[in-house]
């Protein structure tokens, strides 16, 4: 019985989208976060299933953009992606969705990004990306549990890596509204 009631009380503690699971919580540096919402990405088929993770829950992008912990954007591939298209697609969203003062700034960083990306090579269909903020240390890509690359400083690179889905031009209105709206 108790077997049972853990069973379930833990599938009530998570949100399956395109047969993905999602806890409704994670941590991130020792803080807890909230699931926000989750989209899928459906460029040319769906790619991806996205989670929004915050400290705490809202449909205000830019109060998410503004808050100051931890944040997780998490990715469940639907198809296999090479990281030079990752790359590529990322490093065009960061500068759809930042002017050119700020982009000056972030350069070196979305470089870094993209070095990141590419190094990953054949992400398989299945794979989970996890794209963690953390204050003071900075933003840090893992592949399945594995670290790539380095933390790559900065809150303004942040904001501006998070903005590629709930920017003013995300690269999907629907996947926005999605990470928006379980608030």
């Amino acid at each position: 019985m108790a077997v049972a009631t853990a069973v379930t009380l833990n599938l009530a503690l998570a949100v399956e989208v395109e047969g993905t699971r999602f806890d409704e919580n994670v941590k991130v540096a020792n803080a807890d976060l909230v699931l926000n919402g989750t989209g899928v990405r459906s460029k040319f088929g769906k790619r991806y299933v996205a989670a929004l993770y915050v400290g705490e829950k809202s449909s205000n992008a830019s109060a998410i953009l503004a808050a100051r912990g931890p944040q997780r954007i998490a990715l469940h591939l639907l198809k296999d992606a090479d990281g030079h298209t990752f790359a590529k697609a990322f490093s065009s969203a960061i500068e759809d969705n930042t002017s050119a003062g700020e982009m000056a700034s972030i350069q070196d960083r979305v470089k870094l990004l993209a070095e990141i990306m590419q190094s990953m090579g054949e992400v398989k269909a299945g794979s989970v990306v996890l794209i963690d903020w953390v204050p003071g240390k900075g933003t840090q890509v893992t592949v399945n549990g594995k670290v790539q690359g380095k933390e790559i400083p900065g809150e303004d690179f942040r904001k501006a890596l998070f903005r590629v889905w709930i920017g003013e031009n995300p690269v999907q209105d629907d996947l926005k509204a999605g990470l928006l709206s379980r608030s």
